[in-house]
């Protein structure tokens, strides 16, 4: 990507040399930098108020995490500088104006530098003193110092950026602390933790139609409730930032700042981050994008993180469809206003799945935006339910087979892989009135008893008597769970609601 001129007054659009353009500053409210792709397949470069302009398609970043975050500070600021009132504002102004948009947002253009001598986006207010690191520690697969050092990144990288130009800076800045991870002592994770999980709602229709799909009810911010138009509210006290009184939520969970940092430039663009410890410490946040669950009532909300591999319909509960216990698990507030305010959709659902300051895997998943009455989506989450059964009771079946650990995990991912289009087949005769309980069963079953015996059974005549006895038994025991017996086969009965088979006398479930 070829940086801009970006100079304050009327010569901000030159260019100094074809080849090579230089920049001063940027301003991520009023230059264009966010690059996009077009209703015609073209690509283009816009500033933010032109997402409501006709034809433009997605963000067209390097990265799908700059993608996804890129959503995240679009919603966020037209959050901050115009929202809908109610759902029923919202409605009215589901047509895109442009002009309007850019009024509204050029009052916080005075906050939005990316460089300068006074408030930086996204950074601390003050400059920081000490040695600047590489700009790889922007992204979140980026090595650590640490890392580096013991020769240890395999799975992560280092050494990929040397500088970045202002635009990609500023969004990879935006990502860092939207998402960031643990770093080590007194860095801070983002509001939502670590690699959180997003959920948008996705119209697919253009840029705009999705950013105003997600956009909360509320009422507009000022310039001076974004952090770093303040000194930094450090925590190394273990000071904690809440949200406004009687809310969970403000224009400062698209704009926290959990990392205390400062962009250092040349003639040529950004060079290095200078970093300082106990950046802002949230507590109590919600933020409208993402969902929550907590262990027990009455304790505080946590928000989701992904796990590593695909996510499919066995993630669904408490994500994209509503948990049994609605207690103790909340969908995003943005797919619960979908509700009211309607129309076909679907879910975007990402984040990075980290295993504590290691990045596993990025998550980046298109799933089906449920609309279910209440008992039609009791039934969906008794399948989902009975799968989740079906795959406990697959892998202690396997415990005379297989070493515990990843390979039995393995096999349990490899079940509801193979099972994810009957669900999702099911899950249309759900739509159209039907009850697919006993059908679904019988998939669960000749799925479970199929991988275990794919396994189990070639050989079994060379394997010890001992071995031979457990696995015998263990096939049994799978058998008879499909029957209803036992606790998870009575459990994966329930959750169909379909009755228990009348046992034979003198057994015992």
């Amino acid at each position: 990507m070829v940086a801009s001129l970006y100079i304050r007054g009327a010569a901000r659009s030159s260019i100094l040399n074809c080849e090579r353009r230089y920049f001063v500053t940027l301003n991520l409210i009023e230059d264009q930098w966010i690059p996009v792709t077009c209703e015609d397949g073209s690509r283009r470069v816009i500033a933010p108020w032109q997402m409501a302009e006709l034809g433009i398609e997605r963000p067209d970043w390097p990265r799908p995490d700059l993608n996804v975050a890129c959503y995240e500070l679009l919603i966020g600021l037209l959050y901050m500088a115009d929202p809908p009132a109610n759902n029923g504002e919202w409605q009215r102004r589901c047509a895109p104006d442009p002009q309007r948009l850019r009024e509204k947002l050029a009052a916080f253009a005075p906050a939005f530098d990316l460089l300068g001598d006074g408030p930086r986006f996204l950074q601390d207010l003050e400059p920081l003193m000490g040695d600047p690191g590489s700009v790889d520690m922007l992204f979140i697969d980026s090595a650590g110092a640490n890392t580096a050092r013991n020769n240890a990144d395999l799975m992560v990288h280092r050494d990929r950026y040397v500088r970045l130009d202002p635009a990609l800076a500023a969004m990879a800045l935006y990502t860092f602390q939207a998402f960031a991870p643990s770093g080590g002592a007194g860095n801070r994770t983002s509001m939502r933790g670590g690699g959180p999980m997003v959920t948008l709602v996705d119209p697919q229709a253009e840029l705009w139609q999705l950013v105003w799909a997600n956009v909360p009810c509320g009422a507009p911010a000022q310039t001076a409730d974004l952090p770093w138009m303040q000194p930094t509210r450090v925590s190394d006290k273990g000071e904690q930032a809440t949200p406004p009184e009687g809310r969970v939520f403000a224009a400062e969970a698209f704009f926290g700042m959990p990392r205390r940092l400062r962009l250092v430039s040349d003639g040529d663009g950004i060079t290095g981050v200078v970093q300082k410890p106990w950046g802002t410490n949230y507590a109590l946040w919600k933020h409208p994008l993402s969902p929550y669950y907590r262990l027990k009532i009455g304790e505080e909300w946590l928000p989701r993180h992904p796990r590593a591999g695909k996510f499919g319909y066995r993630n669904w509960l408490g994500v994209v469809a509503r948990q049994k216990d609605s207690d103790l698990a909340e969908r995003a507030l943005a797919l619960r206003d979908w509700g009211q305010r309607g129309g076909e959709a679907s879910v975007i659902v990402a984040g990075w799945a980290m295993d504590n300051m290691k990045p596993r895997d990025f998550t980046l998943s298109v799933q089906p935006l449920l609309d279910l009455s209440g008992e039609v989506e009791d039934r969906l989450v008794g399948m989902v339910e009975a799968a989740e059964t079906a795959a406990i009771a697959l892998r202690g079946a396997l415990e005379p087979v297989l070493a515990a650990g990843e390979a039995r995990e393995a096999q349990r991912e490899e079940f509801f892989l193979a099972t994810e289009n009957r669900f999702l087949a099911h899950l249309r005769a759900l739509r159209a009135g039907g009850n697919p309980g006993p059908e679904w069963l019988s998939d669960l079953r000749r799925q479970v008893l199929g991988q275990f015996e794919a396994l189990a059974l070639p050989g079994l005549d060379q394997r010890e008597t001992d071995r031979i006895a457990a696995i015998v038994k263990a096939h049994k025991d799978l058998r008879g769970t499909f029957l209803g017996h036992g606790k998870l086969g009575g459990a994966m009965f329930d959750a169909l609601g379909l009755e228990r088979p009348a046992l034979k006398k003198g057994k015992v479930a």
